[in-house]
């Protein structure tokens, strides 16, 4: 298990775009149904919109951060990366969803976002969900739009 764990976090740190000719979608981080890799891709991109899959922060061995801080910055640094390889920046964030184990965090994740933007913020769901994969703290799903 351990294993496949450990393959499936090196799959999400990795960014590649991959392009479906004659589809209009190009892939970041895509993962195919006859391949080991997660049954999803990291992000899809439909003309100017890029629909961000969910996505956790965890660091060099595959683990979950001792701070909630340090671990916002590692999902929001993957975050950006994968904006990054699509050819887009955390402003062209439109809206995000942060779903967190436990909303005592709130303050934390916030005063590392707040650090990621140099225009106006995204519409923004934080929600309260229990135990999350690996048990992360926050795992964050977004949608970009080209400015």
């Amino acid at each position: 298990m351990a294993h496949k764990r450990i393959a499936l976090t090196a799959m999400i740190m990795v960014v590649a775009i991959t392009v479906s000719a004659g589809e209009g979608r190009r892939y970041v981080r895509p993962s195919l149904p006859d391949g080991d890799g997660p049954p999803f891709s990291g992000a899809v991109r439909v003309g100017d919109t890029l629909y961000l899959s969910g996505d956790i922060g965890l660091d060099e061995n595959q683990k979950v951060p001792d701070t909630a801080k340090a671990e916002a910055k590692l999902l929001l640094d993957g975050i950006k990366a994968t904006l990054e390889a699509a050819g887009y920046t955390m402003d062209d964030l439109v809206t995000v969803t942060i779903y967190c184990s436990d909303v005592k965090h709130y303050a934390d994740f916030n005063e590392v976002y707040r650090t990621y933007f140099t225009k106006e913020f995204p519409a923004r769901a934080f929600v309260g969900a229990g135990t999350l994969l690996f048990d992360a703290r926050f795992e964050l799903q977004a949608i970009a739009v080209k400015r």
